[in-house]
């Protein structure tokens, strides 16, 4: 994963997305014990986001390809490893925006903070989302307060409490 992350690096460098973090399983798996997951979800900002209404990934995926990556049914394989992309929204924005700079075998890249990731994890809604959400929970420091207002924000802390507590002591 170290190669795929300075690979997406390099294209941040480039210009070509203004800026990522990692979200899905694998930033789960950033604040709790390992679990089974097959790819690595980029949340993407792209430069031309701002101005357009219609999200061209086209310059993203045509210098992968240049590089010689290539596809594997809704994945990028980059140096082993199944990349899905994603353009962010509001929320997903701001999640980037808010995500802690790591170090990941000496390559730097962006992790979706607790707080975010469960926001994000909520609002999908599937079984597994959820599964995740109350594993981090349990194994890992998560900022109560800040969650409330993420979730607050995005109209989602109704649906959090179908699930969960927020722990108004921490």
């Amino acid at each position: 994963m170290k190669k795929t992350l300075a690979v997406i690096n390099e294209m941040k460098k480039q210009g070509i997305i203004e800026d990522y973090a990692i979200g899905g399983g694998i930033a789960a798996i950033y604040y709790i014990e390992p679990i089974l997951t097959y790819d690595l979800d980029i949340f993407v900002i792209l430069p031309q986001a701002k101005c357009k209404r219609v999200i061209d990934l086209s310059v993203l995926f045509n210098s992968l390809r240049q590089k010689g990556y290539s596809w594997e049914k809704e994945h990028l394989i980059i140096e082993g490893v199944p990349v899905q992309f994603i353009p962010a929204d509001e929320l997903e924005t701001e999640a980037i925006g808010n995500a802690p700079n790591v170090d990941y075998e000496g390559t730097k890249t962006k992790v979706f903070s607790a707080e975010y990731l469960i926001t994000v994890l909520v609002r999908a809604g599937r079984t597994k989302d959820i599964e995740k959400v109350e594993k981090i929970l349990k194994q890992s420091t998560v900022k109560y307060k800040k969650l409330k207002s993420i979730l607050s924000k995005y109209k989602l802390l109704s649906k959090y409490k179908q699930h969960f507590k927020i722990d108004e002591k921490k």
